[in-house]
């Protein structure tokens, strides 16, 4: 098989786990105590593997000065754009519609906010899946600790949003239609990483991996853990310690 098609399906499976997410929430009614301790785990795992695989392997490449840049600069980048999609509607997306004051508006209480939920939805997958890509490079293979965390990270991620997309009225052609096109973007963001960055220099490899964990790590903080926070409480803590032990035996075995 082609190393860039290995790529792309790599990607593809980490963003199916939105649409098995969006799946198990649009036929069973998940109790939103479960939904919360999920996305407290998936926390916990991409914490590790932003710390334990991105940011190690970006320092050892390219220096702590260019991962450093890199890495604020993805998480401005993401603060930036996630700010102008709260703008449109998009703020609470991953909310599960518990909470009527923090719950996804409708497309009559907010015109464009469905385009904006799904566009912030793309924003939150793409880093995820474009590093997914990068571990090809140079004849490597992708991080099962990473793989691992972006599936079981997606997974509530895709269970909660959906779940907020469903009791404001939206569509099961939308539901699914944004979650299928986001699978299939993050299969091409896999595929594109490792295109784009074959032949790049390893510094440069480095920098891209750095701004991705940036991004990824700001959308933990602003918008996974505040959803698990809602219903866990002071068990969040606990919970993402959890994740955070799974994926770092995981990245050590």
């Amino acid at each position: 098989m082609p190393t860039w098609l290995e790529a792309g399906l790599w990607g593809l499976l980490g963003g199916g786990a939105l649409v098995l997410g969006a799946l198990v929430a649009w036929f069973v009614r998940v109790p939103q105590t479960v939904i919360a301790s999920v996305m407290a785990f998936g926390s916990g795992v991409l914490i590790s593997a932003v710390a334990f695989d991105l940011m190690a392997e970006a320092a050892d490449t390219g220096g702590l000065t260019a991962t450093a840049v890199g890495f604020v600069g993805g998480a401005l980048a993401y603060l930036a754009a996630n700010a102008a999609l709260a703008r449109h509607g998009a703020r609470h997306r991953k909310r599960s519609g518990h909470d009527p004051d923090e719950g996804q508006p409708s497309e009559q209480e907010q015109s464009g906010s469905g385009a904006a939920i799904a566009i912030g939805a793309l924003l939150d997958g793409v880093p995820e899946s474009v590093v997914l890509g990068l571990g090809l490079l140079g004849g490597g293979s992708v991080s099962a600790s990473v793989l691992a965390a972006v599936f079981i990270s997606n997974v509530p991620e895709g269970l909660s949003s959906a779940a907020g997309m469903k009791s404001n009225g939206r569509s099961a052609r939308y539901v699914f239609g944004v979650w299928g096109g986001i699978a299939l973007a993050s299969g091409l963001a896999a595929l594109g990483g490792y295109a784009a960055l074959g032949d790049a220099p390893p510094e440069a490899v480095a920098v891209i991996t750095a701004v991705a964990a940036g991004a990824i790590l700001t959308m933990i903080a602003d918008t996974m853990i505040p959803e698990a926070f809602e219903r866990t409480r002071t068990w969040t803590g606990v919970i993402t310690t959890l994740g955070f032990l799974v994926a770092f035996a995981i990245e050590r075995a």
